[in-house]
């Protein structure tokens, strides 16, 4: 690794730790502030649809200016809206700055380009499953200290712990160099995003995959307090589990061809609400949220697929696109999860499982290239990565 991704994993770790200390507790403390399930889901879900307006235009200026400068406002953003979270003394004060937090999401087109373009002799699904366990190994111990935190001091003091944390990944990250950008002239003609017809297709299945894994995850907390009377120190042991099945399942399935690793994820995920929904018992919970880890690795190799189908020049662009559809996921799952949950707690996951085997389905069949025609090969970019 270069000196830059060095400095980008050692704060990624950092603002990993201090982000999963507090987001793993977000729906507990949204309870505590008075949102009942629905609310919860709503408040959720518009923390998606926020998150959806910026990453389009946050991939094409990293294309423009360069990606650099999108990655310094993200941190800094982070870093105060966080704070403005540890202060808050109201839902209305802490939902805005909540909402506002999640919108520094618009990192992710940038960063993935930076890395992207860094990845040198390395696979690009090799290196973003690499950075990505940079950020979960620190939220392998960010839910534990969470919940302990909590416990003792309560809610607000894990977000004044995350909020200090920030500072340090911020200072880190500033350390980065610059890149280049890329100007369409050096690519070949022809690369208009809109009509690449693989990355078109993909996209839909990415949007319907993240949908479809994410519809467990944002009652969970809720459901494992309020129905099976686990206490915060336990739930965070549980996401520190998670943190550690984020970091292993994107070293073993980054390994992969990424459309297979695509697919396995997916598989952890459905074994996630299976377990949720039979389970019983701390052990078989924490079975289920180190497999939870499927889903972040799910993602990322996604976007390593989606770097084999799209020209260099275009890289922010289709990422941000793609994180685009990623959001519209996380904006339209919580509601739904809401609903479910106040409905029936446990058919959150009965519906879930049903969803997830169709994206599974659907998913195969582009990777059996059932759905996918000989172009698929055609618009291979001249530097094949995955």
């Amino acid at each position: 690794m270069t000196r830059d991704l060095i400095l980008v994993g050692l704060s990624l770790f950092t603002w990993g730790l201090g982000e999963t200390a507090f987001l793993s507790f977000q729906p507990l403390y949204l309870q505590q502030l008075g949102a009942d399930p629905l609310r919860i889901g709503a408040i959720i879900g518009s923390y998606g649809l926020a998150a959806s307006l910026v990453h389009i235009p946050a991939g094409y200026l990293a294309d423009k200016i360069g990606r650099r400068p999108m990655m310094w406002a993200a941190w800094i953003i982070g870093a105060l809206t966080t704070w403005g979270m540890a202060l808050a003394t109201s839902l209305p004060i802490f939902v805005t700055a909540m909402l506002v937090y999640s919108m520094t999401t618009f990192v992710v087109a940038p960063l993935n380009s930076y890395v992207a373009s860094a990845s040198g002799k390395w696979s690009v699904g090799r290196m973003l499953t690499l950075i990505s366990a940079c950020f979960n190994a620190g939220a392998i111990l960010g839910p534990l200290l969470g919940g302990t935190i909590g416990e003792r001091y309560g809610y607000r003091a894990i977000f004044l712990f995350a909020a200090s944390l920030f500072l340090l990944s911020t200072a880190i990250i500033l350390l980065i160099r610059s890149q280049p950008t890329d100007s369409p002239q050096q690519e070949e003609k022809g690369d208009n995003l809109f009509k690449n017809q693989p990355f078109l297709i993909f996209i839909f299945a990415y949007f319907f995959a993240t949908f479809a894994m994410y519809l467990p995850q944002p009652l969970s907390p809720n459901y494992l307090q309020n129905e099976q009377a686990l206490n915060l120190a336990q739930i965070g042991q549980l996401y520190s589990l998670n943190g550690l099945g984020i970091v292993a399942l994107n070293l073993i399935l980054g390994q992969l061809n990424a459309r297979l690793g695509f697919l396995l994820g997916q598989v952890a995920v459905w074994v996630f609400a299976l377990l949720l929904w039979k389970g019983n018992g701390i052990p078989v919970y924490a079975i289920a949220y180190f497999l939870l880890g499927g889903f972040r690795a799910a993602r990322s190799l996604a976007i390593a697929h989606i770097r084999s189908i799209i020209k260099k020049s275009n890289m922010g662009l289709a990422f941000g696109f793609a994180e685009t559809t990623t959001a519209l996921a996380l904006f339209l799952a919580p509601p739904l999860a809401g609903y479910l949950y106040g409905v029936r707690p446990a058919s959150v996951f009965i519906v879930s499982l049903v969803v997830i085997t169709i994206s599974l389905l659907f998913s195969a069949a582009l990777s059996t290239q059932l759905l996918f025609s000989k172009k698929v090969k055609d618009n291979l970019p001249s530097e094949e990565v995955v």
